[in-house]
């Protein structure tokens, strides 16, 4: 009888085949041409803003990196594969096993080429397609070089783990891949050609099969011998738990290290072992699986218990002393990676505990103290200066210095920009979104230390500042911008692309450009046209067919809004234009605008950063850099684990055009030098090249600080045993007026003198407390001295009794004085903001400076400064809520003359003593009820006099509100009682003049 071997699997018909080839092609060309049309436009891009170089030289290495591990993968796995069908036995005995495989090997048999090419080409395409992703690491391993710095443990450069490891460890990830997919797709073909049985008489497998097999687990094997040597090197990354640093402790150098040269070389001899056990001697399987057992054991007693023992028992009974060097090297290495080792430190006695009589004639500190806090007074401008509604500041302002009329200082700056979002429903059809609202127009700016009546902004630039403001001032400085027109900025998402240029040059201009006729409408002079040389020229019908399918919007063809003529401006978020550019780059989460030559420029700082620094401590960007303003104003930056970063790039983006220039800033940076060189040495201009307009509003980068002021906080202990206890380290309080929201206090801005300092600088500050408490332990600011950065910290003693932020807050707020008059100026109606609370060294003692607003509830109404909070000393005994920085001064100047003369009368100005004790608030009598209620009534005037427009009836509430205020004022005075019956305490200080500040409506 004639056994018959089963049929093939069933053929699919020729309709089938046919509808599927039809699917796939539809795929491949849509997938193709979306890939071409994305390339094609990216080109013209780069070839806009002149960086055609960083578009080839990424392109170039993802093609190289995608078919030189594609093809070695799919050779490897290929070559395999017809291996062990080369190797298949002619003669298979018979059994139902093979009767069972051999429907399979008729379906393989007649296309086996074609089966194996199939299978290595998908092994391939992914092996490619994951490669080419890692262009990054493959160009700093062709252009890297050395740091100058050694590791302490093997003496190598830093510039191996930096720029050569990452990629030895990457292609000896995708040697374990290659060989894994090798054994197996081997051992499947050997199974059904016969080459391996799983029954039957005689061996299991063919000597042909074993040896092949055999062969592959022995390279396996040589591999792990490899990944041992680098194991060895990239223990100086890794975590240490015994001594909560990074990089190899005592157990891991004594122990771990030894553990892994002993295991390399017992791979070596189990790889040579399995292969001569396997086919020139025994020619069999069981040595070497005994070998591989072996290396297992090996690697669990050796690898493991040992490193165990030696942490358990003899290191962690003496942990501080066995750890000690080795927290030395991560406290060095740390320091060095996050550029902490110029760290100025110098210590800050703060022992006065009186306000000076200095503080009235200060010239550095008090005079800068900043009252404009630019998270809250963006609403200010949005309403002020907005001039139509689709004009935006921004949730978050900036902070920026200036020199106007001689006086330089700190400035509170936005640029009003197009917010897409804000358009009416008749405005925001697509002719309108992309080819009349274009653009925003111009900076406004504000002297961060002053205010005007009403508690608003004094603005020195912004073309309709002068109008919003006849009642209040006159506008005298000005800090011009020659090209006001603001086609790039922070508003911009990614669809919010512009058409600009004219057929016609003497058609009339279609961009809205800003109201300049009667009354503020839109006459001929409020149009324009874009004259930049920025923008992607969409003028032929093929650029306009490209677009049409990138944008996926058919009036780049049917619009005759789109001309010969026309640029098509997009990318045109300043932060998203560099990191195009640029996208080796960490960019900054906080530009900010400039005025530099009379044009708008957004300047972006860059940072180069690695994640393979031995020793050092390694930390998360995203977490390190997110506080209360994030996501507010600044942008979240990515999820990027890093242990070295330098601001190795001041970046540039012209506001009108779109320009994007990247200048080298830290001369030193090793991996910013690499980039340099792999995209041919030109990319980032040289550091003599900056102008120095430019220079002069350079400022120190905010996410960089953050990092360091958090390392700060654990590193600035540099010796091994406090820092293995713990007890000196610091922490970043909260919000100090929300401090269970769990959001850490952001750094500030100011142009101020510290002890130390020759002059005010512009620098940005942070005060940390100590670990676990709440009193003020440093303050650590960041600054450019000469050109370079410099971190400093101002270190008060230990058993210091001056409060930190929170503390202050909550003590200045809680004073039963000042808390009555908060109530006044809070109701139903209104609501208290409270701006940046500044931490000031004067004097010896610690100055607290927290301005104080009022907003509305009522629609469209915006915060007012209304008062500002001063404290000295230890933040409670002396404490005053004045109307001005200078009448707080004032009080404060007045207690601590009182506190220095035991028995001195009290004030008869209404100035308050200090108010370590607070008094009792005046009970509200008659006349003092009367009173407040004509106040409530005047400031319900100024309110409705604000929200009409009607400036002459603005100034004639606000001289009613004066008049009441001081009636209010009399009033409380003589309800005061006798400082006799409250020891410490003192009459509540007055409410503001009308000349200062007045309170907002409805509050």
């Amino acid at each position: 009888m004639v056994m018959r071997s089963s049929s093939p699997l069933p053929r699919m018909s020729r309709r089938g085949r046919v509808t599927i080839g039809v699917l796939v092609g539809v795929f491949v060309l849509f997938t193709l041409l979306g890939w071409g049309v994305q390339a094609w436009t990216d080109w013209l891009w780069f070839d806009e803003v002149r960086y055609t170089q960083v578009f080839t030289g990424v392109l170039a290495t993802r093609l190289l990196l995608f078919f030189a591990v594609g093809l070695g993968m799919a050779v490897i796995v290929g070559g395999n594969l017809w291996l062990a069908h080369r190797l298949r036995p002619r003669m298979r005995p018979h059994s139902p096993e093979q009767a069972t495989l051999e429907r399979y090997r008729m379906l393989l048999s007649p296309r086996l080429g074609t089966w194996i090419a199939l299978a290595a080409g998908v092994v391939g395409l992914f092996a490619g397609l994951s490669a080419q992703s890692r262009w990054n690491q493959w160009l700093l391993f062709r252009n890297g070089g050395d740091f100058g710095v050694k590791d302490p443990e093997f003496g190598v450069d830093v510039g191996f783990y930096v720029f050569q490891l990452p990629f030895w460890r990457y292609l000896l990830g995708i040697g374990f891949t290659a060989v894994v997919l090798a054994v197996i797709g081997a051992l499947a073909v050997h199974y059904i050609f016969g080459g391996v049985r799983l029954q039957g008489v005689g061996d299991r497998m063919t000597n042909a099969a074993r040896a092949h097999l055999s062969t592959l687990v022995a390279v396996f094997v040589l591999l792990k011998a490899v990944a041992y040597v680098l194991d060895r090197r990239a223990m100086l990354l890794e975590y240490n738990d015994g001594a909560n640093v990074y990089g190899a402790g005592y157990a891991d150098v004594n122990a771990l290290l030894p553990a892994k040269e002993i295991l390399a070389y017992i791979s070596i001899v189990v790889a040579i072992a399995i292969i001569v056990f396997s086919n020139a001697w025994m020619r069999n399987l069981v040595w070497p699986g005994i070998s591989l057992a072996l290396l297992g054991v090996s690697a669990v007693a050796i690898g493991g218990i040992y490193p165990w023992a030696v942490q358990t028992f003899e290191v962690k009974p003496s942990a501080r002393d066995k750890e000690a060097p080795y927290i030395q090297r991560s406290i060095d290495a740390t320091r060095a990676a996050f550029g902490l080792t110029a760290t100025k430190t110098s210590a800050y006695a703060a022992n006065n505990l009186t306000p000076p009589a200095s503080l009235a004639t200060d010239t550095a500190v008090v005079p800068n103290a900043r009252l404009l806090d630019p998270q809250l007074v963006s609403e200010t401008y949005t309403q002020l200066q907005q001039v139509r509604g689709f004009y935006d500041f921004g949730p978050k302002l900036d902070i920026d210095r200036y020199g106007v009329n001689g006086k330089t200082q700190d400035y509170v700056v936005g640029v009003r920009e197009i917010n897409y979002n804000e358009l009416t429903a008749q405005q925001n059809n697509w002719i309108n979104r992309h080819t009349v609202y274009t653009h925003g127009y111009g900076l406004v700016a504000a002297p961060a230390n002053q205010v005007v009546c009403g508690g608003q902004p004094f603005f020195v630039s912004g073309f309709l500042g002068e109008k919003s403001q006849e009642a209040c001032a006159a506008q005298t400085e000005q800090i011009p911008a020659t090209q006001p027109r603001i086609y790039y900025g922070e508003r911009m998402e990614t669809g919010d692309y512009a058409i600009v240029g004219e057929a016609d040059p003497d058609a009339n201009p279609s961009e809205f450009d800003r109201p300049v006729g009667e009354g503020g409408d839109n006459g001929p002079e409020s149009y324009y046209t874009y004259t930049g040389e920025g923008g992607v020229e969409i003028g032929s019908f093929t650029r306009r067919l490209l677009y049409a399918i990138k944008e996926q919007e058919s009036n780049f063809l049917l619009s005759e809004a789109v001309n010969e003529n026309s640029k098509l401006l997009y990318v045109r978020n300043p932060r998203e234009r560099v990191e195009k550019v640029a996208p080796f780059l960490t960019v900054d989460g906080d530009p900010y605008p400039a005025v530099i030559g009379g044009r708008v420029q957004w300047i972006i700082d860059g940072y180069t950063t690695a994640a393979t620094y031995p020793y050092a401590e390694r930390v998360n960007l995203q977490q390190e850099t997110t506080d209360e303003l994030t996501g507010r104003g600044t942008f979240q930056l990515a999820r990027e684990n890093v242990n070295y970063i330098r601001n190795s790039v001041k970046a540039t983006v012209d506001a009108y055009d779109g320009t994007v220039r990247l200048y080298e800033f830290d001369e030193t940076d090793p991996v910013l030098k690499a980039w340099n060189k792999a995209f041919g040495g030109d990319l980032v201009l040289p550091k003599e090249e900056i102008p120095a307009e430019l220079v002069a509003h350079f400022r120190y980068p905010a996410d960089l600080f953050k990092v360091q002021r958090n390392l700060l906080t654990r590193f600035h202990v540099t010796s091994p045993g406090d820092f293995y206890s713990g007890q000196d380290f610091w922490q970043v309080p909260n919000v100090p007026d929300a401090p269970d929201s769990g959001q850490k206090q952001p750094p500030y801005y100011l142009f101020t003198q510290f002890p130390g300092q020759e002059s005010p600088r512009f620098q940005l500050t942070a005060a940390v407390t100590p670990n676990g408490r709440q009193n003020l332990a440093a303050l650590i600011s960041g600054s450019y001295v000469d050109g370079q950065p410099q971190l400093a910290v101002l270190e008060l003693p230990d058993q210091t009794r001056i409060s930190g932020p929170v503390q202050v807050h909550q003590q200045m707020t809680n004073n039963a004085n000042i808390r009555q008059q908060l109530n006044l100026l809070s109701s139903n109606q209104a609501q208290v903001q409270y701006g940046n609370l500044l931490s000031l060294p004067f004097g010896d003692g610690m100055l607290y400076v927290e301005p104080v607003y009022v907003k509305s509830n009522q629609q469209d109404a915006y915060p007012l400064l209304q008062k500002v909070l001063l404290s000295y000393g230890d933040g409670g005994s002396f404490v005053v809520l004045a109307d001005s920085l200078t009448d707080g001064i004032k009080q404060l100047v007045e207690q601590g003359k009182r506190a220095a003369t035991p028995g001195a009368p009290p004030p008869t100005d209404g100035t308050p003593p200090p108010t370590g004790t607070p008094a009792d608030p005046p009970a509200l009598t008659g006349e003092l009820a009367a009173a407040a209620n004509r106040v409530q009534a005047a400031i319900t005037e100024v309110r409705a006099a604000q929200a009409s427009g009607d400036f002459e009836r603005y100034g004639r509430a606000l001289k009613a509100l004066d008049e009441a205020l001081t009636a209010f004022q009399q009033a409380q005075q003589a309800a005061a009682p006798s400082p006799a019956a409250t020891p410490g305490g003192s009459p509540a200080a007055s409410p503001a003049p009308a000349g200062s500040a007045t309170p907002a409506p409805g509050g």
